[in-house]
């Protein structure tokens, strides 16, 4: 693999760092095991978690709320 600078890559035409930045993005997602978690993002993953299973009813559904901030803009 050729070794690229961050200078050469703000070189690039927009449409091809946008493409570069969802193959970053896409080979991040591919394995969320390996991203790191401080201890207070898992402090509050754990807190909403729990607060899920003690009432799953709560809330609404992301299709929901996605309606009203599409209503919003």
């Amino acid at each position: 693999m050729e070794n690229v600078s961050i200078s050469d890559v703000f070189q690039l035409p927009i449409e091809e760092r946008i493409r570069l930045a969802q193959a970053i993005w896409d080979s991040v997602a591919s394995s969320p095991e390996q991203v790191p978690l401080t201890a207070a993002q898992v402090k509050e993953l754990d807190r909403c978690y729990d607060e899920y299973l003690d009432d799953p009813d709560e809330g609404s559904p992301w299709s929901e709320v996605k309606a009203r901030l599409l209503a919003d803009s």
